[in-house]
């Protein structure tokens, strides 16, 4: 029987830039639902976070932050932090332009197999949510079509 299920994942993030390996809770929904044999697509709700599929290394996501934190730099002159001159902003609208561009960079949709019951991931790779303007509660949607064992 083919199955199509949608659900989301919400959590909170502990900084301003950090990755959050959220390969568990995927794998558990797929567990709940039944699936194998399929795809997972996991959509980040937010402008600020990306999607991403790496290792889950300490010293590789320090490299990550500072790669791209290099590449968009928060203290440049964006035209997206002159909040003076943008219309209806709230009070509490952060300057995060620097993270509108890495998320651009990194994407922020994932189309994952599920083999045999398991996420199709090879042996080193995680599925990483990537804050970029934290911390904050986030939202990642799932989408999973399948067939039911």
């Amino acid at each position: 029987m083919v199955i199509f299920r949608s659900s989301r994942i919400q959590l909170t993030t502990a900084s301003s830039f950090c990755c959050q390996d959220i390969t568990a809770e995927l794998q558990a929904w797929i567990d709940a639902n039944g699936i194998g044999e399929g795809v997972l697509v996991a959509a980040g709700q937010h402008t600020t976070t990306a999607l991403v599929v790496n290792e889950s290394e300490q010293r590789l996501l320090a490299d990550i932050q500072q790669h791209f934190l290099r590449l968009a730099p928060p203290g440049l002159p964006y035209q997206h932090n002159d909040l003076h001159l943008r219309p209806d902003v709230p009070a509490d609208e952060p300057r995060n332009a620097h993270a509108h561009l890495i998320a651009l960079m990194l994407g922020n949709q994932l189309s994952l197999p599920v083999v045999e019951g398991k996420l199709g991931l090879g042996r080193y790779q995680s599925v990483l949510l990537v804050e970029l303007d934290g911390p904050r509660p986030r939202q990642v949607l799932l989408q999973l079509t399948g067939v039911v064992v």
